[in-house]
């Protein structure tokens, strides 16, 4: 029997139109794998709940087949709770991510894949 053209999917839980939300590291690594983009962004995000911004997270954006898939790591004592990359403070106690860590890190969680790893910064 054909389908019927009038009706409606349901959508797969924490996926939009344009993106797909990953809630788990293991996750979001097995969407790599599997679909083998050229390239993953990450974003070191002072995210201002707090005056001194206080909560610092990492955000992982993949760009395929349309859609965004994305995978937020935050603060889990001196760690991100999913990756267990450590967190550093500077002079004022504000805590935050090295850059070049967090990319040695996801070089190593992805060797042998064919991925570039670029840092977006946002002010």
């Amino acid at each position: 029997m054909p389908k019927d053209p009038t009706a409606t999917t349901q959508k797969e839980p924490n996926q939009s139109d344009g993106q797909v939300r990953l809630r788990k590291w293991e996750e979001f690594k097995q969407q790599v794998i599997e679909k083998k983009p050229g390239s993953i962004v990450f974003i070191l995000e002072q995210n201002g709940f707090t005056q001194d911004k206080e909560i610092t997270i990492l955000r992982l954006i993949m760009m395929y087949d349309k859609k965004y898939y994305i995978f937020i790591d935050t603060p889990k004592g001196d760690t991100l709770r999913e990756t267990a990359i450590s967190l550093h403070k500077d002079k004022k106690g504000t805590r935050f991510l090295d850059e070049d860590e967090v990319k040695k890190y996801l070089k190593n969680q992805f060797e042998g894949e064919k991925l570039e790893i670029y840092s977006f910064w946002t002010t």
